[in-house]
Order: C-alpha cells, then sequence, then structure tokens
C-alpha cells in the first residue's frame, strides 16, 4: 500500500495544480492536498500523464494554478 503525503495547496507539484486530474483528496479549510506517493494523472494543459509529486517550478511548458478557488469579484452599485 502507498504512503500517503500532504501538502500545502500552494506547493508547485502536479498534484496541487486544477489541471492536474489525478486521484486526491483536497481539504479546502485547511488548504491541504492528501495524495498517495506514488500517485499519476494527466496534466490537462499538456496532455500527458505526470506524476503527482512532480516539481513544476522549472517547466517552460506548465500553467500551475493554485487550487484555490477565485474570490468573486465585488460587484459594484448602481447609484
Amino acid at each position: 500500500m502507498a504512503e500517503k503525503l500532504i501538502l500545502p495547496t500552494e506547493v508547485k507539484v502536479c498534484a496541487t495544480c486544477s489541471y492536474w486530474d489525478g486521484e486526491r483528496q483536497v481539504d479546502a479549510d485547511m488548504k491541504l492536498v492528501v495524495v498517495a506517493e506514488d500517485c499519476q494523472g494527466e496534466c490537462l494543459v499538456q496532455e500527458v500523464v505526470k506524476p503527482g509529486l512532480h516539481d513544476v517550478r522549472k517547466e517552460c511548458g506548465c500553467l500551475w494554478e493554485d487550487l484555490e478557488p477565485d474570490t468573486p469579484a465585488e460587484q459594484t452599485k448602481a447609484a
């Protein structure tokens, strides 16, 4: 059985990217991602299989995006 790893969402690896389609659990309140040590998933940007722990900081073709949901823009009030 593979060991589970707990990663802060801001760590720049594939498993913490919103474009990575692999098996993971996300705790939005604690801002943590839990993955198996040997997990694999598809990068939806590059359309290739990547390990969840792949470090993306030196990848030119990467569009790493944090799993944090976008904050809703403030609506302007009509005067």
